[in-house]
């Protein structure tokens, strides 16, 4: 099994922890960072909806949170027919923690695509704007 499959292995197997009763749109990420190191995440619903975190915030905070600070690529992954790409909460949060990150969408039996963050969330909003000279 090669490192991609490793991590899109672990998107699928964190998806089964997901928690959506609400929804029941699971979706699981696994984050690579810099030195190989696969950490998980899943969408945590709440009944109030807005207090929702999707799976690639909580595999990007759980790493933070760990200490990891470099990240390479991220693997999505959901039970759709088509590719289901991060929202755009999650895009700004990939893009500040990981502004070269490669994302990776797949289902439970294929991969879809490969984009870069800066693909998907071009003209990012960023530290660097908040330069108040």
């Amino acid at each position: 099994m090669s490192a991609s499959d490793a991590l899109v292995a672990a998107a699928r197997e964190a998806r089964e922890r997901a928690f959506a009763p609400y929804s029941t749109f699971k979706v699981g990420a696994a984050l690579e960072t810099a030195d190989g190191v696969i950490i998980t995440g899943c969408n945590i619903e709440n009944a109030s909806y807005g207090l929702t975190i999707c799976a690639e915030r909580v595999a990007m905070f759980k790493a933070i949170a760990d200490g990891h600070r470099h990240f390479v690529r991220i693997v999505v992954v959901a039970d759709t027919s088509a590719p289901t790409a991060p929202c755009g909460a999650c895009r700004q949060v990939l893009s500040e923690f990981a502004p070269d990150l490669e994302i990776t969408l797949a289902n439970l039996t294929q991969v879809f695509a490969q984009h870069t963050i800066r693909e998907l969330l071009p003209h990012a909003f960023g530290p660097s704007l908040l330069d108040r000279r």
